[in-house]
């Protein structure tokens, strides 16, 4: 991942602290009995419309649901198909980053959509990068839009 400084958002900063408190908020409301690792997300839809996740856990742990994949399914339900951005909040002392499984549904929808990445304890500086940069030589089936 870039230097955070180094990677230009075409977001306003009002934008993205904006997002940044959405994800901060529904982090509050995660499920994660198991791992006590809560995680929120926001995405921000071309629309301008504001769509959260947090991680969800079960006893199984493959069936746990993350805060990005749980965001991005609230827009898509809502009948949003392209992203400008999304916001995670999670980790500790740095930015928890998304999982493969999560990196592989933002390309899908949008490789080049600006992440944001911070802790609770820090939403002021988040981490930026792409989607596409977290998961350099992905693949899509058919033509991309």
């Amino acid at each position: 991942m870039e230097d955070s400084a180094s990677v230009p958002s075409p977001l306003e900063p009002a934008q993205e602290q904006k997002l940044l408190r959405h994800a901060l908020a529904v982090r509050a409301r995660a499920y994660a009995p198991y791992s006590h690792f809560h995680v929120g997300a926001a995405v921000l839809a071309e629309s301008g419309n504001v769509y959260v996740g947090c991680n969800v856990e079960n006893a199984s742990y493959g069936l746990c649901i993350c805060a990005e994949r749980n965001a991005i399914a609230a827009a898509i339900a809502a009948g949003e198909r392209k992203f400008r951005a999304i916001a995670v909040v999670g980790g500790v002392e740095e930015p928890a980053t998304p999982c493969g499984a999560c990196r592989q549904v933002m390309v899908e929808f949008a490789p080049q959509m600006t992440v944001l990445l911070a802790t609770p304890t820090n939403t002021e500086h988040p981490q930026r990068t792409t989607a596409a940069e977290l998961l350099p030589h992905f693949f899509t089936f058919g033509e991309e839009e």
